[in-house]
């Protein structure tokens, strides 16, 4: 397998973040196995974890034959993402059988792997199905929306990076009717969530991938949430440290991340400086189309 490096990764330039959601998953093809991308800022100076995997699941499903659905996708976030360099992409191609395939990423930088992720592909196939019913929660109509109105903050206050543009998140009250009883022990947290620009209806994997990006906004802060309010809603210094160390994703059914989905999150755990979260996407019918699981830093400031 090839090193990357920054002499045959030449800085390109960066979407703007003005430009449609779609852009920001764009990646540059290099050679058969190899992509460039570039991602922007999730915490200061810190590339946004969940737009480095969005990219690397868009690499390994280049090299799939397009007719494969990604399933499933398991990554590792190994070091920070540098938002002002350009990441690449190294795909290698670990099984091409009759329904499934699968391709491992390297995310690599100043040298030195950044991100790792595994996935894969498969033929769709007719079966009967089954799943949890979605809780009967609010419309996302009805709830403000969290990019544009933060407590404390003028309604066209920005966003706290630019890179977070396209987005609506809306979260449901713990109060609101058909919220889930609470389990003692275990935080939750229900958030409706959409691309704002549409994105091609004929192309499951920019959705999957459109996915995975707004899989990595919440996770961890519904991890956090004994401690702190989800970082759309505090309004005090932050009291904890909190980064992404794994994620895992499962997609069951197709569905369009530029419609609605609602993400039931809960966290059974938190110990040792960790924090453990699952959630479920439901489109607006009602069918469960993804579930998503992260471990996350967990870690109390001062």
């Amino acid at each position: 397998m090839t090193d990357l490096n920054e002499q045959q990764i030449p800085a390109g330039p960066a979407p703007s973040p003005t430009s449609s959601f779609a852009s920001l998953l764009e990646i540059e093809q290099l050679n058969e196995n190899t992509f460039r991308g570039h991602c922007h800022e999730g915490a200061p100076m810190r590339a946004f974890g969940g737009h480095i995997a969005a990219q690397a699941l868009a690499a390994a499903g280049r090299t799939c034959d397009g007719q494969r659905a990604v399933h499933s996708l398991h990554s590792y976030f190994l070091l920070p993402g540098d938002p002002t360099r350009p990441i690449g992409y190294e795909v290698e191609r670990l099984r091409e059988g009759v329904t499934y395939a699968a391709r491992r990423v390297r995310a690599v930088q100043h040298g030195k792997e950044i991100f790792s992720l595994t996935a894969s592909f498969k033929h769709p196939e007719p079966t009967d199905g089954r799943h949890r019913d979605m809780p009967p929660l609010p419309a996302p109509e009805s709830l403000p929306d969290a990019f544009s109105r933060r407590p404390g903050e003028p309604r066209d206050a920005a966003p706290a990076s630019d890179g977070f543009r396209g987005l609506e998140l809306r979260f449901v009250p713990a109060d609101a009717p058909g919220v889930p009883p609470a389990v003692p022990g275990m935080p939750q947290q229900f958030v409706w969530l959409r691309t704002t620009t549409p994105l091609p209806a004929g192309d499951p994997l920019l959705h999957a991938c459109a996915l995975t990006y707004l899989s990595d906004l919440t996770l961890a802060s519904t991890a956090g949430l004994h401690e702190q309010p989800n970082f759309f809603q505090r309004t005090e210094p932050p009291r904890l440290l909190m980064a992404s160390l794994d994620h895992a994703m499962w997609f069951h059914r197709p569905f369009r991340a530029d419609e609605w989905l609602l993400f039931a999150q809960r966290s059974p755990s938190s110990s040792d400086g960790r924090g453990l979260a699952l959630g479920e996407f439901y489109d607006l019918d009602g069918r469960l189309v993804a579930s998503a699981v992260q471990e996350a830093l967990i870690r109390r400031l001062g």
